[in-house]
């Protein structure tokens, strides 16, 4: 078996739309609308679906929960350009650019349920 890539993941959050203001207007995700009304978060060739806490979709993660998550993202611009950008929507950095194993160089953040959210510029080789 070779996996490709990910298609999608599900964060259980705690209010819906919170969530999409912070990952649309902040990380420049786009929002959808699919499978009956259930929200998404488009980027790049990969979704976020989203379930509110309390009204999970069947079949779902065993303990589904609000804030368990620690999410990387990789984007094009420059670090600089994330943190200035961060920091124009008032998003503390909980630590700032570092290297880690994976990535040239990550960003540390907090989505409004108290996911980790990383943001690197580049995978390493």
């Amino acid at each position: 078996m070779h996996i490709d890539r990910l298609d999608h993941l599900v964060l259980t959050v705690g209010d819906i739309d919170r969530t999409v203001r912070f990952y649309c207007d902040v990380l420049g995700m786009e929002p959808i609308i699919f499978g009956g009304g259930r929200t998404g978060l488009k980027f790049g060739r990969s979704k976020i679906n989203l379930h509110q806490v309390g009204h999970e979709l069947q079949p779902n993660a065993l303990h589904p929960s609000v804030g368990s998550a620690d999410l990387c993202f990789i984007a094009d611009d420059s670090l600089d350009s994330v943190q200035a950008e961060l920091e124009r929507n008032g998003i503390p950095i909980v630590e700032g650019q570092v290297q880690r194993t994976g990535a040239l160089g990550t960003l540390r953040v907090r989505d409004p349920d108290g996911n980790l959210v990383e943001i690197s510029n580049q995978l390493s080789v």
